[in-house]
C-alpha cells in the first residue's frame, strides 16, 4: 500500500496517516486481508468508529 501511495506522490503525513487508518480497519476485523472484505465489513467499521469511538463523519469519510 505504501508504494501506491508514494507512486501518487501523496505527502507523507497523508501516507502515515492512511496506513495508521488501514491497519485500524484490519485489526478490527481480527487481522483478516482486506481482500476478503467488502463492504459490509467497510459499514461495520464505520459505524463503530461514529458509535463507540466517537469519531467525526469528517473523518470517516
Amino acid at each position: 500500500m505504501q508504494d501506491v501511495i508514494r507512486l501518487k506522490h501523496y505527502s507523507y503525513q497523508t501516507e502515515k496517516t492512511y496506513i495508521y487508518w488501514i491497519r485500524r480497519y484490519i485489526l478490527y476485523h481480527d487481522k483478516r486481508h482486506s481482500k476478503d472484505m467488502g463492504s459490509a465489513e467497510i459499514e461495520a467499521f464505520l459505524t463503530h468508529l461514529g458509535v463507540n469511538e466517537n469519531v467525526a463523519a469528517s473523518t470517516q469519510n
